[in-house]
């Protein structure tokens, strides 16, 4: 009999990186996201739901600004061509050494074509079954992944945030979402009470976030704890996430699994590329070596072996299971409440940057029952009525540091003012009246700019320092247009017609959108 359970949490997220122009490098972010992450994760909950010996169960975050981008049928109507164009650069792979992994991928792309056009072009319905079998516990995100401590002045612009992110969520999937993973799992003292008002009942922390709450936990991050507002929250435990995230002392690394760093993109010549209508070099999705050894150099990786990276998935997966037991099983004789392991991640880490990952979620189910894992998801676990001790969460986040420095730093702060003012400026606004009915629509275009401009997405880049451009041009074109907006409803000036319809094609996400949301509130 398990001594515990096992919570396995996954968060997917993409920024709004709706494009018109095929071809592009947000395009390329969404569709391979589809193709490595999202439509293998489907196939692999579907599969093992279908297995009577397998009891899956995963607690799955779908953001807000994804949701979006998968119901989007003009965006994912190029899907197919664009895995065409990725099925023709393969053909043009003639080293004898790659022939092996170039055909397996051919064969990947193809099932991923025909999954594509059996679901009709949409994941939304299967994501939908598998919640009312009971497989997946779905849960929503802040609206365009704003990192809420850093909207906190303004908590009419953190309510905007949860309450678009509800509604979009019960709009897409039929359900209204109670648990949310927080951008970033960033907490700060009384978001309790905005989430509680907003109808969320549950979300996770890093660890931190629990151990450091008052009065300490009895139980650390092995049970959830409860805040004076209502609100339960999980914490994260490293010993379980640590084998699995991390590409140095974690699995990812291991030599046996597919390169993420060494594409065709670079490698392809330049005439072939150009022949295809890429014009600039990036990666494509198209990785046919192995990761070789630690600390290899990208020039000398060695062709990718299936075979061999499948037996070592099994061999991963099992130990992981194992080390699972045990902690389970040494927990269990110190504390008096079956332990809880939740073990939270990007999913993106699943298919992405682990190519491997979903059919590592595979091996999971399929062998946890034999390794007398049970797997549960987070919203089973409130449902079993445990009480719960009642503790205030301590701020924090689960990025680098543990708090909110990687968001606000000498790369990125200047937007936090700026997203401060915005919001200044849409609160006095809606607390002076919507207005007629012209008016209202432009208010509300202002609220989607407004929310799009907080993506914590363009902080994260503007401190990674990868596509820093592409970061600052999307700030400040919907921080421009948010002004421009309030501009016209301050003094009346018309905008050309061109210009607005414009602005509502590309950004018109969140349909349901409420400017009241950003009013006042005693």
């Amino acid at each position: 009999m398990a001594a515990g359970d096992l919570a396995l949490v996954l968060h997917a997220h993409l920024p709004y990186v709706r494009s018109g122009e095929p071809g592009s490098l947000e395009e390329d972010w969404y569709f391979q996201a589809l193709q490595e992450c999202y439509l293998p994760l489907l196939a692999v909950l579907e599969r093992a739901a279908a297995d009577s010996e397998q009891r899956p169960k995963l607690t799955l975050g779908l953001s807000p600004t994804l949701l979006s981008l998968l119901s989007d049928r003009a965006l994912n109507s190029r899907f197919p061509a664009w895995l065409a164009l990725r099925r023709t650069l393969l053909n043009g792979v003639d080293e004898e050494e790659l022939e092996l992994p170039a055909r397996q991928l051919q064969s990947t792309l193809a099932a991923i074509e025909a999954q594509w056009r059996q679901l009709g072009g949409s994941l939304l319905p299967g994501f939908r079954r598998l919640q009312e079998q009971g497989v997946l516990d779905l849960i929503t995100c802040g609206a365009t992944h704003g990192y809420l401590p850093l909207l906190r002045d303004s908590p009419e612009a953190v309510r905007a945030q949860l309450l678009t992110a509800v509604r979009e969520h019960e709009r897409l999937l039929g359900v209204r979402p109670l648990g949310i993973w927080l951008p970033e799992c960033a907490y700060y003292e009384d978001l309790d009470r905005l989430l509680a008002a907003s109808g969320l009942r549950y979300s996770l922390l890093d660890g931190h976030g629990l151990l450091h709450g008052l009065p300490r936990p009895r139980y650390g991050v092995y049970a959830p704890i409860c805040s004076t507002a209502g609100v339960a929250f999980f914490g994260r435990d490293s010993e379980s996430t640590l084998p699995v995230w991390s590409a140095s002392q974690g699995y990812p690394g291991d030599g046996a699994y597919r390169e993420f760093h060494r594409d065709l993109g670079w490698d392809l010549p330049e005439d072939v590329l150009t022949a295809q209508g890429i014009h600039d070099r990036r990666p494509l999705g198209l990785k046919l070596h192995r990761v070789t050894a630690q600390g290899c150099p990208l020039e000398r990786k060695r062709p990718y072996d299936p075979e061999r990276a499948a037996e070592k998935l099994k061999e991963h997966a099992a130990a992981f299971l194992k080390g699972r037991a045990a902690q389970m099983a040494q927990l269990a004789a110190t504390i008096e409440p079956p332990p809880l392991l939740v073990a939270p991640f990007d999913a993106e880490l699943f298919g992405h940057w682990w190519f491997e990952g979903p059919q590592f979620l595979a091996e999971l189910f399929r062998q946890g029952p034999a390794m007398d894992v049970r797997f549960t998801h987070l919203r089973d676990v409130l449902s079993e009525n445990r009480a719960l001790q009642v503790c205030r969460p301590a701020p924090s986040s689960w990025g680098q540091g543990g708090y909110h420095d990687y968001w606000l730093n000498d790369t990125n702060a200047w937007v936090v003012a700026e997203w401060q003012r915005a919001s200044r400026a849409m609160v006095q606004r809606v607390n002076r009246g919507v207005g007629s009915s012209e008016q209202r629509d432009l208010l509300t275009q202002a609220g989607r700019e407004l929310l799009l401009a907080q993506s914590s997405d363009w902080s994260f880049i503007l401190r990674a320092g990868t596509t820093t451009g592409l970061a600052r041009e999307r700030i400040h074109r919907h921080l421009d247009r948010f002004w421009r907006l309030i501009d016209a409803l301050e003094h009346g000036t018309d905008l050309p017609r061109e210009w607005l319809v414009g602005v509502q094609r590309e950004d018109g996400l969140f349909p349901e959108l409420n400017a009241a949301d950003w009013a006042t509130r005693s």
